[in-house]
């Protein structure tokens, strides 16, 4: 099996392995969307590799370590979001009385990220509780053994619960797991770096020992030192998430006691569904008619300018609100139609990211323009339409090729405005279900929490880390991109 296949045999065996096991598989309408860009990129990737010219541009953009490094993060983030994509329902167990013949499954959906983090997902406290804590964040009153009463913070159930006395013997007890983490850490990053450096050796025909010199001394084909350093680190975090996380709350537990590592990893998918998925509704609006307005002119021109003059001054939030409140009147008036929440929430989030792909093509529609309309006056289009060319043949063999690093430095971009778009709107009441979790859900409903004393900050503070990271990967990456395809920066 060639290894350009291999992203589609594993999504096989996942799929075979979920048809074998006792659940029902739900398929999301944003699940099939998300599947359907993994195949549309594997299947990009593919064409691009027998094209050299599309091949040396991603591959000046891949040797900048900075790049290398943001391509790692956003690979993580990418595997966060597709194991919570594969959605299904698990089996229940038969019980007395019940006809036996008939599978019944449980109302709650749940993906493969819910199983890989059964334990966060699970382990619930009664309210608030700091990272990395053994009791609650408030006081309450509880009866002692002896019938009195007193005011004192609760030990938690889960966090901490191996204790004894979590004051005197929690803060070595961290250090020691945290240490044992970076060690355990350390080591398999180190096998990990030994394993991949001696496929490179091999495959380059020279000694372990010489590959090893030439990646540290930065003179490998590719940043190998970024890359490895960039992985080192993720995988550190991995460690002490696993050693730290299972016998605390790592980042905290929410106001229904939910843990905030959890809600944080589970957002990933929501903010990759809003940023993909908005792009690709509204590139072929800006694409089309920007290379058309710019290309022919005239009333075309005209009408063009004149629809997305006129989208741009609604108010795009109003426009949103009006549509996601439609969506939820459908939602109200069929409720027969969707058998879960999880699916009702689904058919709001795409309808998010439709009407946020509509009212966000007008800029990226502007600057092709502006660009179609120098193009339209060099001397290899006017020669083209002199021999007659046809207007389709011009477009897409002149125009689109000399506009693409324009669209694809856009399209990065536009991916780090709307994850943050979907945090704005949340806040606001009109982005995502509140049933579903979202960075934006949790800035929301952290909120309210910032004016009490003492300040509940973890659920703000990990939901803007996670968010501030994909976002300055994206960019990084772009700025690599726009680099690399810009050939009026005179460095692809």
């Amino acid at each position: 099996m060639t290894r350009h296949w291999r992203p589609l045999a594993l999504l096989a065996v996942i799929g075979l392995g979920l048809w074998l096991v006792p659940v029902k598989v739900v398929l999301l309408w944003t699940d099939a969307l998300v599947f359907l860009l993994v195949g549309v990129l594997t299947a990009f990737v593919i064409y691009m590799r027998g094209k050299p010219h599309l091949r040396a541009p991603w591959g000046q953009v891949i040797r900048r370590p900075l790049a290398a490094a943001s391509l790692v993060v956003l690979s993580a983030y990418v595997v966060v979001g597709l194991l919570d994509s594969v959605h299904f329902r698990q089996q229940l167990s038969p019980q007395a009385g019940v006809d036996q013949g008939e599978a019944h499954y449980s109302v709650e959906v749940l993906s493969l990220l819910d199983l890989l983090t059964t334990p966060l997902r699970t382990r619930l406290e009664k309210s608030y509780s700091a990272p990395l804590a053994a009791q609650l964040y408030s006081k309450e009153t509880v009866t002692l053994d002896d019938g009195s009463t007193a005011r004192i913070y609760p030990r938690l159930d889960y966090g901490g619960a191996h204790l004894d006395d979590p004051a005197s013997q929690r803060g070595n007890d961290i250090a020691q797991r945290s240490l044992t983490a970076l060690l355990l850490g350390l080591l398999a990053w180190a096998a990990l770096v030994a394993v991949w450096v001696a496929w490179l050796a091999r495959r380059h025909g020279r000694g372990f020992r010489d590959e090893l010199q030439a990646i540290l001394r930065g003179k490998a084909d590719l940043p190998w030192r970024s890359i490895f350093a960039t992985f080192g680190v993720l995988i550190l975090f991995i460690a002490v998430t696993l050693k730290l996380g299972l016998a605390y709350h790592l980042l905290g537990t929410d106001k229904v006691g939910n843990d905030v590592l959890y809600l944080s990893l589970k957002s990933i998918r929501t903010g990759l569904v809003i940023g993909t998925l908005t792009t690709l509704i509204m590139l072929p609006f800006a694409v089309l008619l920007g290379i058309m307005a710019g290309h022919f002119r005239g009333w075309v021109d005209d009408v063009i300018q004149y629809v997305y003059t006129t989208l741009s001054s609604i108010p795009g939030v109003l426009l949103i609100a009006a549509a996601i409140l439609s969506v939820q009147v459908y939602i109200a008036n069929n409720p027969e139609l969707f058998e879960t929440v999880v699916e009702r929430a689904d058919l709001r989030l795409l309808f998010l990211c439709m009407i946020l792909g509509i009212t966000s093509w007008t800029g990226l529609c502007r600057l092709l323009r502006g660009e179609t309309l120098k193009l339209r006056e060099m001397e290899y289009i006017q020669a083209a339409q002199a021999f007659g060319v046809g207007n389709f043949k011009i477009i897409t063999r002149h125009i689109l090729p000399n506009v693409m690093h324009i669209v694809l430095i856009s399209v990065v971009l536009d991916f780090s405005a709307l994850v943050l778009a979907e945090a704005v709107l949340s806040y606001v009441g009109v982005g995502v279900d509140p049933s579903m979790v979202s960075w934006g859900n949790m800035i929301n409903s952290a909120r309210l929490e910032m004016a009490r004393e003492p300040v509940v900050w973890w659920s703000l503070i990990a939901a803007f880390c996670f968010m501030f990271l994909l976002v300055l990967a994206a960019n990084l990456f772009s700025d690599a991109v726009r680099d690399a395809f810009d050939p009026r920066t005179g460095r692809g």
